[in-house]
């Protein structure tokens, strides 16, 4: 073999390794990050940190939510319902009004309930047995994030009402229809100026994410598995609150079989304003977990257009934030009250 060959033979050579080094260099870039398999110490107020396997498929979400003692509280109240009084001839036990209650708590796409008037407490409750009720009312939600309460709807609710009446021997007296449609309307349109609900989205400067990267970096600043895949929350500080804040990702890439082979690219942190209350300084801990998350994950926060948001823009998303705040709470419709939960559902 010739000088000339042998020096083509390990040029070659040497070129083919370059390749194949170069090949493993970019797999390993593109690779997405992946959770780290060992217990570490967390933030305080944080949860521990979990093996990429081990958050909770289904966790806290729906524990969440079980009912408090403001949840107990009787659902009707004439700021947001239409509602519909029933004189009774003489009292009812709870059983009789359970037995005759409507197949459904729907009227259209309003929730319906019903309430006794305790007898010997004057106080309002829902049916329960071994109760006894001097009278008895319905009620409609006038609007829901659905829209307001219409005409087909108010008949409905009359039907059901007319029919639970009779059930009981009572007699029911309606509020008119087309005062009850206007007010409808009127909630609808200050609900409709006044929902709002936030979003920050994460985006991966260059290497993308595992999901059980993502779940692990979102565990530490306290956040759980959600009800559905790709969702977690952050848990209010309050039982039977809905959660402060939402994190969502590729749902397919949480239901991979394997993990740590999901390439996710971003993520999106949101707040649903009127659901949780002032108190929980919502924005403030969004912001936050923004930042840290960024920081951690190498990740840019922008808006839903891939933007990038600027301080000086989230500083003024939070003063417009305070403003609305400012006119739930005149309108008696404070955010994270029963009534906002009701209202803006």
């Amino acid at each position: 073999m010739s000088k000339l060959q042998i020096g083509l033979a390990i040029a070659g050579s040497l070129l083919l390794a370059a390749l194949v080094l170069h090949g493993a260099w970019t797999a390993r870039r593109n690779q997405p990050r992946l959770a780290e398999p060992q217990t570490q110490p967390v933030e305080p107020g944080g949860l521990e940190e979990l093996p990429p396997d081990a958050l909770p498929a289904a966790s806290a979400e729906s524990g969440l939510l079980l009912p408090n003692q403001m949840d107990r509280k009787p659902p009707l109240d004439p700021l947001i319902d239409v509602l519909a009084a029933i004189e009774l001839e003489q009292p009812v036990s709870g059983e009789a009004v359970l037995q005759h209650m409507p197949a459904t708590r729907r009227v259209g796409s309003k929730p319906f309930a019903v309430e006794g008037l305790l007898k010997d407490e004057g106080l309002w409750e829902l049916p329960q047995p071994g109760r006894y009720y001097s009278a008895v009312q319905t009620g409609v939600q006038l609007a829901n994030r659905a829209g307001p309460l219409n005409e087909i709807e108010y008949s409905e609710f009359v039907v059901k009402t007319q029919a639970l009446a009779e059930s009981l021997g009572g007699t029911p007296e309606f509020p008119d229809m087309l005062d009850a449609v206007s007010r409808a309307r009127e909630l609808d349109h200050f609900a409709s100026e006044n929902d709002a609900q936030l979003s920050v989205t994460l985006r991966a400067r260059q290497t993308a994410w595992s999901a059980g990267y993502v779940q692990q970096h979102a565990a530490r600043l306290g956040f759980v598995a959600g009800v559905l895949p790709g969702r977690m929350v952050l848990p209010a500080s309050t039982g039977g609150q809905p959660p402060v804040l939402s994190l969502q990702y590729d749902a397919q890439a949480a239901l991979a079989a394997d993990p740590s082979q999901t390439a996710i690219r971003e993520l999106i942190l949101g707040l649903d304003v009127a659901q949780v209350p002032r108190a929980e300084r919502p924005y403030v801990r969004l912001r936050e977990a923004a930042r840290h998350l960024a920081e951690a994950m190498d990740g840019q926060i922008t808006d839903d257009n891939g933007q990038p948001l600027s301080a000086d823009a989230m500083d003024l998303i939070g003063s417009e934030l305070e403003a609305l705040y400012d006119k739930l709470d005149a309108r008696e419709l404070s955010a994270g009250s029963v009534l906002a939960r009701r209202l803006f559902s």
